[in-house]
């Protein structure tokens, strides 16, 4: 059962492991007792709620009377907010959730494709019907642990996705939907959620600015991750994030273990050789290592068929910036004018942005990239 909290929120009372433990038991008398515990309520207020006399809600409670009738069963599990197959009751209604379920797992599956293939609009466009539908069962009292999986998945992916076509000075909106999203798994108690949604979370934040909070979340999505795909994928973020705070030693130690991760970890959009050496390269330059940084450069491993459009413009900026450093200003231009190409086609503002701040030296791209954000701004408002 959901009840809305001070603050606005969603408690999810029916989510803790207790809880989980006693609906897959399908036990009338402890779900009845549980509720009450949680909400605090006397036998005499269940009954109420219920329609029954407070001594028939203690003989139901203690085993002395059970409810076999499938309306009354039907009835109890709508008043509590629980689905009738808690009961071990067929509703018609059952297909219709696992219709949803599996319907909005795919769409799960395809934003994150258009998302990788830089098309990332695509993604929030598929995934603000689906939260919104999911947010609208769960404040209806529909709390089943699966509906907030992939609700909390929802959630993290729409910030993400937001995290790509937003500018920088609406980032905070993406950080705080994929906090929205890590405050179910949190509930849920799910580890591998949590470091799912820790990691996005985190590299939100740092994106946003907020550099402390980004270092802590990672170093949890770190932790928690108990496969050497998620723990790779979350010390490299750890790395970046590290980098641009400029937190040396945190930069360093990731780094390395990114690299021992190469030999286990499978190569994806996130990590990679060519994402590493990106991520490395910029956070030796943000920590004052600029002749390595130049020296990094010129081992520059080729894009693998991986690589997302994304990664490519982003390691463009990289890299032009870093010829900037070592006064190479027709090379650096080259790859600021590739990136700030990719980043109007994808539509990717907060990597225009990094375009112009990177290209004081170089006016004729700056003013460009200007224009590129003026139109993706334009977009974004119509």
């Amino acid at each position: 059962m959901a009840r809305r909290d001070p603050h606005g929120g969603i408690r999810w009372h029916w989510t803790t492991p207790r809880a989980q433990d006693i609906l897959r038991r399908r036990s009338l008398p402890e779900i009845l007792a549980f509720h009450r515990q949680l909400n605090g309520l006397p036998q005499e207020e269940l009954g109420t709620l219920l329609g029954y006399s407070t001594s028939y809600i203690s003989r139901v409670e203690t085993g002395n009377r059970s409810i076999t009738d499938i309306g009354a069963l039907r009835h109890i599990a709508q008043c509590l907010g629980l689905p009738p197959h808690v009961f071990g009751i067929t509703d018609d209604a059952d297909g219709d959730h696992h219709a949803m379920i599996q319907f909005g797992e795919s769409v799960l599956r395809l934003a994150e494709i258009a998302r990788q293939a830089g098309q990332a609009a695509a993604a929030v466009d598929e995934l603000w019907p689906l939260v919104a539908r999911l947010e609208a069962r769960a404040a209806d009292g529909h709390t089943d642990s699966d509906v907030l999986r992939l609700l909390a998945r929802a959630r993290v992916g729409l910030g993400v996705a937001l995290g790509h076509v937003l500018p920088e000075e609406r980032l905070a909106t993406a950080a705080r939907w994929t906090g929205k999203g890590l405050a179910i798994a949190r509930r849920l108690d799910d580890p591998t959620l949590q470091a799912h949604a820790l990691r996005h979370h985190g590299n939100e934040l740092r994106k946003a600015g907020l550099h402390h909070a980004a270092l802590e979340r990672l170093g949890r999505a770190r932790d928690l991750s108990r496969t050497p795909d998620d723990r790779a994928a979350a010390v490299i973020l750890l790395a970046r994030a590290a980098g641009t705070a400029g937190a040396t030693t945190v930069f360093d130690d990731a780094v390395a273990e990114s690299r021992r991760l190469l030999d286990t970890a499978n190569a994806t959009p996130l990590f990679s050789e060519f994402t590493l050496h990106e991520v490395q390269l910029r956070g030796l330059a943000a920590t004052g290592r600029v002749p390595r940084a130049v020296d990094l450069l010129e081992r520059a491993p080729t894009p693998g068929l991986q690589t997302s459009p994304q990664w490519r413009i982003i390691s463009a900026i990289t890299a032009g910036q870093v010829l900037l450093r070592r006064g190479d200003r027709d090379a650096a231009g080259e790859q600021m004018r590739a990136a700030l190409h990719g980043a109007e086609l994808h539509r990717l503002p907060h990597q225009v942005q990094r375009v112009i701040r990177a290209s004081d030296s170089l006016p004729n791209i700056r003013e460009q990239a200007q224009g590129a954000l003026d139109r993706l701004r334009a977009d974004i408002a119509a």
